[in-house]
């Protein structure tokens, strides 16, 4: 299988200068990625999740890089620590351009043995807990300051991931909403996009086995799996003048595996 160059920064580094932005989940996978990238392309960051750890490393490498980031402990499923990320954000930077709702977990079962519990525990993250930081984010700061950019992670392909029923239809819910926020808030010159990505080679996928792993491998034309770096520079580029113009839509990344499908027999009876 072919693999991916060493990543280079397709961005110039003062691309998002001037720009503060919120990553939810910001320590870990795709979340930290995207929150170097913005750094290293000029962006003040503040990232939030539940664990210390992971927040104070990704802080301490963007910082030793050069750039500014503020890490905030914080469950973003409960509404009063929703409101202090942003009340710590604007006390220290006054104001937040960009935000990316990265925050997101699943675990892989067939759909008729995920429980209601089960259901709400990832809905309750990936669907409502997202929609709590952006209503947040957008009514307290965005909308005032006149502007500013959502970004949504959402899965590919977009049709659907067997054992993901769950995780699946929550990022088709953020996909739509991106698309509506981007019709409705456009007036407030705030634009709304959703970044669909595919199987991305982050720590966590290894959870899934070396067997699904090298299973979803072998559905991407590209012939690998994707990098956080591949998914970062997309929203970074979002961010930036260049994506200025980009709203209401959903990007996908993910070496083809969209346009394939699946590549495998549907189960059988």
């Amino acid at each position: 299988m072919p693999t991916p160059s060493p990543f280079i920064s397709p961005l110039r580094s003062d691309a998002n200068a001037g720009r503060v932005a919120l990553i939810t989940g910001g320590g870990t996978g795709i979340g930290r990625a995207t929150a170097l990238e913005l750094a290293a392309t000029g962006a003040s960051v503040v990232i939030c999740g539940r664990r210390e750890e992971p927040l104070t490393s990704t802080a301490r490498e963007i910082e030793g890089a050069g750039g500014t980031c503020l890490p905030v402990l914080a469950d973003i499923r409960e509404g009063d620590q929703v409101e202090r990320v942003l009340t710590t954000a604007l006390d220290r930077f006054g104001g937040l351009d960009v935000l990316v709702n990265n925050a997101g977990g699943q675990f892989e079962a067939p759909a008729e043995e995920i429980s209601d519990k089960g259901w709400r525990a990832v809905e309750r993250l990936a669907l409502d807990a997202t929609w709590s930081v952006t209503r947040t984010v957008a009514t307290g700061s965005m909308i005032g300051r006149g502007g500013g950019l959502i970004v949504f992670i959402g899965f590919s392909p977009l049709r659907g991931i067997p054992g993901f029923a769950h995780a699946s239809a929550a990022r088709a819910a953020v996909a739509n909403l991106a698309s509506g926020l981007a019709l409705e808030w456009s007036r407030h010159g705030i634009r709304s996009v959703c970044v669909a990505a595919g199987t991305i080679a982050t720590p966590a996928l290894s959870q899934y086995g070396e067997d699904a792993v090298e299973r979803w491998q072998r559905t991407v034309p590209l012939g690998r799996l994707g990098s956080p770096e591949e998914v970062a520079s997309v929203i970074a580029f979002l961010a930036t003048a260049g994506g200025a113009y980009i709203t209401g839509t959903t990007l996908v990344v993910d070496g083809g595996a969209d346009a394939w499908g699946l590549a495998e027999e549907p189960p059988r009876v």
